[in-house]
């Protein structure tokens, strides 16, 4: 069987690497001239790293990934713990995978490392689609058309593949505006920042940051409502001054951060309706191109790469590749829309104002806590490729 992947990103990628170990031929197009992620850090917990390491890749993430000890969430002013959560060891020991960070980058280089060259086209810009009796066509604006039996859209949040087969999308600006920095260690030493995860809550915002790339960078997102900027791309500089601004009064230590910035980067957080289906014919899409999340759960990437795993699996016991499709997405949906919903529902709880919803938030996170061990291993404990 032969499968297109259109965009090699982290989806893409990996679910390359995922349907060539299953035995099908797969070859990825990508419209950029060569492979470049952008943004910054990213959050790969057990339920997608497991995929990972079964691809033989353990050597190459544990080179360049953090495994941090654990996730806090912390007050915004005055840096009072509300929750802790172990991640290292003991979460490897309980789920049998490590939670990692990685820059994006480190992660989609290895990922394309991991590939044979001659699978890889770049500077293929996909424009059109046409499904012709049991093979689908791919027509590119710089190379010949391509043949396959199935063609995976992994192409993002401005996925073509979607555009071309369920037609335009009207996102949604949800208020909120992101700004992210990346951090060199020796700029912020002295503030003796543990290998873990963060996430200081605040009325209206919150700011997350962990180490990436070895632990040589601190990874930074701030996250605020009712922000004027409506563009969502990952490329637009934004001010420093501005971000200091609006975490006016917050905590030392976050305001540290912010300070540190080399540069920042300013998008807008859109939401968009939910895909009535993924599949048309041999067509078929996976991650932010049919189930977008907002980042509040560390699950987009994760579930791109869980789609692709239940994607290889599936079409390793099934011949009939519309079959397949159905079944995948029956599979997938229930579960990406739980983790779109549960995203959805942080926003509103990271962002509460001081007052009584916020200490009932408070104290259900002291008492019980949602990342506890008990309490998230419907996530982590999940296993995408086990379809059958």
């Amino acid at each position: 069987m032969k499968v297109v992947v259109i965009g090699a990103g982290i989806g893409g990628l990996s679910a390359a690497l995922q349907l060539r170990k299953a035995g099908l031929d797969v070859h990825v197009y990508e419209q950029a001239p060569q492979i470049a992620e952008i943004g910054a850090g990213i959050q790969i917990s057990p339920n997608a790293s497991r995929l990972l390491l079964r691809l033989g890749l353990k050597a190459a993430m544990d080179a360049v990934g953090v495994r941090p000890r654990a996730m806090y969430e912390r007050r915004w002013n005055d840096g009072r713990t509300l929750q802790r959560a172990p991640l290292a060891p003991e979460v490897e020991a309980t789920f049998g995978a490590p939670y990692y960070h990685f820059h994006r980058a480190d992660l989609v280089n290895l990922l394309a490392g991991a590939l044979p060259q001659e699978c890889l086209h770049v500077g293929r810009k996909l424009v059109g689609l046409e499904q012709k009796g049991e093979r689908v066509i791919a027509q590119f604006e710089n190379g010949p058309a391509v043949e396959a039996d199935l063609l995976l859209g992994a192409d993002g949040i401005h996925s073509r593949v979607r555009e071309l087969v369920f037609g335009p999308e009207k996102p949604r600006f949800t208020g909120c505006v992101a700004w992210r920095g990346l951090v060199p260690a020796e700029r912020i030493r002295h503030l003796n920042i543990e290998v873990a995860s963060t996430n200081w809550m605040g009325p209206y915002g919150h700011v997350v940051h962990y180490w990436v790339s070895g632990g040589r960078m601190m990874n930074v997102v701030c996250i605020t409502e009712h922000g004027d900027w409506k563009q969502e791309s990952w490329t637009d500089k934004g001010d420093v001054a501005d971000v200091l601004a609006r975490y006016e009064g917050w905590h030392p230590t976050v305001r540290s951060l912010i300070g540190a910035f080399p540069e920042t980067f300013i998008w807008a957080l859109h939401d968009r309706a939910e895909l009535p289906c993924w599949s048309d014919g041999r067509v078929t899409v996976l991650g932010d191109a049919c189930h977008p999340m907002l980042p509040m759960m560390a699950q987009g990437a994760a579930q791109s790469i869980e789609d692709g795993a239940a994607l290889a699996a599936l079409l390793k016991e099934m011949t009939d590749v519309k079959c397949a499709l159905a079944r995948y997405e029956a599979l997938r949906k229930p579960r990406a829309t739980k983790l779109q919903q549960a995203s959805a529902a942080n926003r509103v709880r990271f962002h509460l104002p001081d007052g009584p919803a916020q200490r009932a938030r408070d104290e259900a996170l002291a008492t019980s806590g949602d990342r506890s061990i008990a309490n998230i291993g419907w996530l982590y404990a999940f296993d995408a490729a086990q379809v059958l």
